[in-house]
């Protein structure tokens, strides 16, 4: 069942996920979201010192920080992911945001496949601005879906939880992806948004993506603006693909 929340110190709501993410988020009336991406990956610790100073700079406070974009060298073990989001959440911590096991931050975390950064990086941030325009009534909406990758939550391992484990045939990869869209749909459906609200789909993965494409993406709605396809991999070890998806009105390059 996808549970939503609202963080009113953020001015955002929602989607409520494991402790290293949310599902999903979007502004509040009289709020929209904004984007800004690094003109090259950040670090972890310089990145989120150079979103401190750009939040500042905007007069705007920590708590509406409510999205990000990562780069990791390589997938992790289930054990390396968990010790890594301790130490993320350590600053969400810090600024107020995460607390009791509970982080309303959405998030994307992929490792190039090619040239990856030596270490955990920011590739993109967004936090949420006053906007009166966004109370008109043809605005569009604010929102960002967190990455997913083929594995329902729940219970037991990634291993035991993912669809086709190991598999990479066209078939298997169209049903990873199936499940897929049908998690961003359903957090879409949360937070009151579909795909033709969307302004850009992201897809992650090594594999090919053009047996599925026309038939499951593009028939579905689920490209209205086209898709970004990043050669790169999910971050835990045996997923193959993952997307995201938002609609933010605002983007900037830092």
């Amino acid at each position: 069942m996808v549970e939503t929340a609202e963080f009113a110190a953020g001015n955002y709501r929602y989607i409520r996920g494991p402790f290293q993410y949310s599902g999903g988020v979007a502004a509040e009336p009289g709020f929209a979201i904004e984007r800004v991406r690094f003109s090259r990956p950040l670090p972890m610790v310089e990145g989120f010192s150079a979103i401190e100073a750009y939040l500042t700079a905007q007069s705007r406070p920590f708590t509406s920080f409510c999205a990000c974009e990562l780069r990791s060298p390589a997938p992790f073990t289930e054990a390396e992911f968990i010790a890594f989001n301790r130490v993320y959440v350590g600053t969400l911590e810090r600024w107020g945001i995460y607390r009791d096991e509970e982080n309303p931050v959405a998030r994307s975390n992929v490792c190039q496949e090619i040239d990856p950064p030596p270490e955990p990086s920011f590739e993109a941030f967004c936090y949420t601005v006053p906007a009166p325009f966004a109370a008109q009534k043809h605005a569009a909406k604010s929102f960002i879906i967190s990455g997913s990758g083929e594995t329902p939550e729940g219970q037991g391992s990634y291993e035991e939880r993912t669809i086709r484990l190991g598999e990479t045939s066209p078939e298997a990869m169209r049903e990873k992806a199936c499940f897929v869209l049908d998690v961003m749909e359903s957090r879409m459906a949360a937070l009151g948004v579909g795909w033709a609200e969307v302004s850009a789909t992201q897809v992650y993965t090594v594999y090919d993506i053009y047996p599925f494409l026309a038939d499951e993406i593009v028939s579905r709605g689920a490209a209205p603006r086209g898709i970004t396809w990043y050669y790169a991999r999910p971050p835990i070890k045996g997923l193959d693909f993952e997307m995201d998806v938002r609609c933010v009105p605002i983007e900037r390059l830092l």
